[in-house]
């Protein structure tokens, strides 16, 4: 909840907008602002105070308990102009929330952070828990000094600068390597971090857990806290707790798995039974239909059995809880990503935060170029030229099974003519693949012309570098004889100068000769072009690569030199 706090008129007025914006989110306090705000501060995960930060700093001085305790805090000034991170930038979220006051309010947000301020990710953001010297390590990653990246394994990071380097470390040595001075560790494993060393723990570890009825919290919370550390693994690795759906409920697994702060996740018996481990029982099997349950619910997504089952071990009276541990393999993490028709205002914030999120970005060159001064110093791009797409996908898939956290970008919607297929179609379930949606060139064009598709409308590509002409013609007619309205992608090139006019013939047989055609080249950049003709008078020689046409339905209308198509054939009349 986000508390909101003002004291004159015109910071009420804003705090009203605000609350307005966010409902659900935001609660607002009322009455004298010293205990609004320390009632807020006790209350709520974030505050916005409409004052002073002078003003804001003398209040919540007395309240500040540390920095992993204290809300994020964001001060907006009385004429709107600024929305100020004040407290807990990273941890509270403030940095984030004074982006999104900014959004709504119009003002401009101030930041503060170091990190932040330079474009290079705090490592309290990296999405990880992290322990150990942070501000140490922080500083020497800042300071540009040489930092040496120690991991178990690859993870799929954000970028770090370049001088933080991965190194070998295969003896889990603690001492700074060569010529670094301090080291970011990222590891599962109980380690004592030195003085300029910093460990980030990473979601590896599932706890399998079974608990007869009744099971107290503390019994099945010691024994995971135990089990773990016998193995010499970190608690804040653990990123589930397992077990079967019958216990789905139980207090004392829902219990432990809110005081460490993660999911219960739970199977069905039969597919816990088709489990293969080490130590099957009768008793599981009796009680809830599978002879075992900690195991076999830590090995569901496979991975490594760390600690076999263990049972509790209370004072007087039989065990009630039993665990496991697995390490899941870990998993790259690959983005297929949508820059829209080229415009900036036109590439989405998900786009955006995907492209500063990627270690690695794959692309074709000229669409690089596009954007890359949003990725994060560190980013490591792999480029390439025009027809190389095949050979890009299997890059960026393998860059993912590396364990990376990869980009790969393509002009408009990379689902639509573009990177999304031939990467879907080499990736396996090995990795995890998240799709940012762009703004297509057909949604784009269809903008500049005015509304032509506003109703039943095809895509199809003429290009039959991919598909063979026999098809692509079989389309075009059935779109004609169906009265839809059709784009063009690729209608046009150097060596390939006929297809387009046998498309306005076939369109032709089912269409008068008026009917609106728009032309648009480079949709949303800056030598954009645009027209409106008709299927009679549209010369295919004026229309190349970068063109997008669209022909409309018998419905279409011109209205005002915009293509205009009806919702329904009804309103014609």
């Amino acid at each position: 909840m986000i508390g909101l706090i003002s004291a004159t008129a015109a910071g009420a007025a804003a705090r009203d907008r605000l609350a307005a914006a966010w409902p659900g989110r935001t609660r607002v306090y009322e009455g004298p602002v010293r205990e609004s705000v320390e009632r807020a501060f006790a209350e709520c995960e974030q505050l916005v105070c409409f004052l002073a930060t002078g003003a804001v700093v003398r209040l919540i001085a007395p309240l500040l308990a540390g920095k992993s305790a204290d809300p994020g805090v964001v001060c907006v000034d009385e004429a709107q102009r600024f929305a100020v991170s004040l407290l807990g930038g990273h941890g509270g979220g403030a940095n984030e929330l004074a982006a999104d006051v900014a959004d709504v309010l119009g003002c401009a947000p101030v930041v503060t952070t170091a990190t932040d301020a330079t474009d290079i990710h705090g490592l309290d953001t990296l999405g990880l828990p992290v322990e150990g010297a942070v501000a140490a390590v922080t500083r020497a990653v800042l300071d540009g000094e040489p930092v040496a990246l120690r991991a178990d394994a690859v993870w799929p990071l954000p970028p770090l600068p370049p001088n933080v380097v991965a190194e070998a470390a295969p003896d889990g040595a603690a001492n700074v390597g060569a010529g670094a001075t301090a080291v970011l560790r990222v590891t599962d494993r109980l380690v004592e971090p030195g003085a300029r060393e910093a460990v980030l723990r990473p979601a590896s570890l599932v706890v399998g857990v079974g608990a007869s009825k009744g099971a107290p919290v503390e019994e099945v919370l010691g024994l995971v806290e135990e089990s773990l550390r016998d193995a010499g693994l970190s608690v804040l690795s653990v990123v589930e707790l397992a077990t079967v759906d019958a216990k789905a409920e139980e207090p004392g697994i829902v219990g432990a798995a809110e005081r460490l702060g993660v999911p219960v996740v739970t199977y069905a018996a039969q597919h816990l039974s088709s489990v293969t481990v080490p130590n099957p029982s009768g008793a599981p099997l009796a009680a809830v239909g599978t002879p075992s349950v900690a195991e076999a619910a830590a090995l569901m997504g496979g991975g490594e059995l760390l600690v076999p089952k263990r049972k509790s071990n209370p004072e007087g009276r039989a065990a009630m809880a039993t665990c496991a541990v697995v390490r899941r393999p870990r998993r790259g993490r690959l983005a297929v990503v949508g820059l829209g028709p080229g415009a900036r205002d036109l590439l989405t914030p998900r786009a955006t935060e995907e492209l500063r999120r990627a270690s690695v970005l794959v692309g074709l060159d000229q669409y690089v170029d596009q954007i890359r001064d949003l990725l994060r110093p560190g980013t490591r791009v792999i480029e390439s030229g025009l027809g190389a797409e095949e050979e890009r996908a299997r890059t960026a898939v393998a860059e993912a099974r590396a364990g990376h956290a990869v980009a790969l970008i393509g002009s408009g919607d990379a689902g639509v003519y573009a990177m999304a297929s031939p990467a879907l179609a080499e990736a396996s379930d090995d990795i995890d693949v998240v799709g940012v949606p762009g703004v297509t060139a057909a949604l784009a064009a269809a903008a500049i012309l005015g509304a032509p598709l506003g109703h039943d409308h095809v895509s199809i590509s003429l290009s039959d570098l991919h598909t063979p002409w026999e098809i692509i013609e079989r389309r075009v007619r059935a779109a004609a004889e169906a009265d839809i309205i059709v784009t063009f992608y690729n209608p046009r090139s150097r060596g390939r100068d006929w297809q387009l006019p046998k498309a306005l013939t076939i369109l032709a047989e089912h269409r008068e000769p008026g009917t609106p055609v728009g032309v648009v080249r480079n949709a949303s950049r800056v030598d954009e072009s645009s027209r409106v003709t008709t299927l009679a008078g549209l010369d295919p020689t004026t229309v190349d690569m970068m063109t997008v046409v669209t022909v409309g339905n018998t419905a279409t209308r011109e209205i005002a030199g915009r293509m205009v198509t009806p919702r329904g054939y009804r309103w014609q009349s």
